[in-house]
This record gives C-alpha cells, structure tokens and sequence, in this order.
C-alpha cells in the first residue's frame, strides 16, 4: 500500500507541485468540480504518476470528510497540498470568506486529524495577506485560535465590516497564515509539519481572470514595476514547495514563504507604493 497524498484544488499551481513531490505515491487529486478533478487525474496519469479523482468542497465540512475517508482507504496520509481557493474578480464577499477563509481554516484542521506522523503539509496563501495593514494581536489571535465553526461570527469579519471582494481576500489570507502557526503546534504532536506559501502574480487561468477583471491594470502594473519585472510561473512555486516539504527541511514549520519576486517589497519601499 502507498503513501497517501492528498491535494485540494486540481489547478496549475497544485498540479504543478503534486508534480514535483508525488512520484512513487497514490495521488487523491479532489476539486469543487468533478471534471476538472478527473482531467487532472488523467494528466498525472499519462506522465506516470498513480493519481486518481475525487470531487470535494473544501467549504463543506461533510465533503471534506468524504475526501478524508475516501482518502484513508487508499493508504496512510503522509502528504497534503491545499491549492483550492477563489479569486477577488470570481466571487463574493460571502464566498470568498466561506471558501478561503473558514474552508481553509477547516481543512487543515480535520487534515491534521488524520496525517501519518513525520507527515507534511502546505497550503496556498497569497501575497494580498502581507499588504493589509496589521490587524492587531488580538484580532490575529482570533483568527489562529477561534475554534473553526466560529469564524465567521467574528465580528471583523461581517459582510458589512469588509469594504470590498479585495479586502475579503485580504482577511481570508491573513487568517491562512495564522491559522497554520496555530495549526502547527497541533501537527507538532505527530511530529507532523505544515507551512503555508504566498504567491504573488503567478501565471495561472485564474490570474488570467483577474488580468482581465476589474483590477486588472493594478496587478499587470504589479508585476512590471516589481524587482523581478515580470509573473511568475507555478513551477517556482512548486520549486518552493518541494523545499519546504522536503525532509532537509524537517526544522520548517508554521512558516509562510512569500513567493511574489518583489512585489510586497516595491510596495512599502519601491515604485509600488500608495500615492498619498
């Protein structure tokens, strides 16, 4: 029987790093859509990879225990790749935080039920949670800590109290991130890690969504007028992932890598910056 691992989110940048750390494993490729979890499959299964589908809603607590234990009937869960998500241009308010915020939140938790010891996790974050000013200790306690089916009842994260489908990301972000340092003392007890990476603009079909979205001047004047002058690719981001999930990284964890050639920096310090 096989190591186990398990992706959310069959997208360019999660294939891409189930690409480059899933040889020789039974790959659980799930996504929101059927097709797009089958197709993936079948991507992985024609460059010699042994992968198989499974459709899952990361915002639903009973579809990620189907995956779960659809998962665990297949062998041990030694590896576990979150890349699910929506964008700012592709959804609301109140389905970005259900998504990205409270899925995520919820998927690395019952995940970590259920990873072998000496397992290894990562979860796509994004660049948008660094440039949010700070929220504060206590709020950032609130999003690492507050049990999961509480989240959305914070009041900070009210509908009415977020300005914008941007600033839902931004939060949902944010919450990622803390909510892996916390998570990470918990895979601890295994012996088990988890971090989280923050890309800036990758080239994927979902970015492509926000070049030609609302914001899309903004983000193809983020990467021209940052210090790597141009996107990024999902292989740098699996190249990433690979590092961190490696065992020569076994002294990682609870860590967030920002991946974004620059952008972040050119934002506070560079040409990127708000015009007063």
């Amino acid at each position: 029987m096989k190591n186990v691992l398990v992706l959310t989110g069959a997208g360019q940048i999660g294939l891409a790093i189930v690409r480059s750390i899933g040889s020789g494993m039974k790959i659980v490729v799930s996504d929101k859509s059927a097709a797009n979890a089958a197709s993936a499959a079948l991507l992985l299964n024609n460059a010699g990879f042994d992968a198989v589908e499974h459709s899952c809603d990361i915002s639903s607590k009973e579809s990620v225990a189907e995956l779960i234990k659809f998962s665990k009937e297949l062998g041990p869960i030694t590896a576990f790749v979150n890349a699910a998500g929506v964008s700012p241009s592709q959804a609301s308010i109140e389905t970005i935080l259900k998504v990205d915020l409270y899925g995520t939140a919820m998927l690395i938790e019952e995940i970590g039920k259920v990873i072998e010891p000496n397992g290894v996790g990562v979860t796509i974050s994004s660049q948008s949670g660094h440039r949010m000013p700070a929220l504060g200790e206590e709020k950032d306690r609130l999003l690492a800590t507050t049990p999961v089916e509480e989240l959305l009842s914070l009041d900070f994260l009210q509908p009415e109290n977020i300005s914008n489908t941007l600033h839902a990301y931004q939060l949902a972000k944010r919450c990622n991130v803390k909510r892996v340092m916390a998570e990470a003392v918990k895979w601890g007890t295994k012996k088990a890690r988890i971090n989280s990476i923050s890309p800036g603009i990758i080239v994927t079909p979902l970015a492509i969504d926000e070049f030609n979205g609302p914001r899309g001047n903004f983000y193809k004047e983020m990467f021209a007028k940052c210090p790597a002058g141009r996107p990024g690719t999902s292989d740098e981001v699996a190249d990433l992932a690979q590092l961190i999930m490696d065992s020569r990284s076994s002294f990682i964890t609870g860590s967030d890598f920002l991946i974004d050639g620059g952008a972040t920096a050119s934002y506070f310090y560079g040409p990127l910056q708000p015009k007063a």
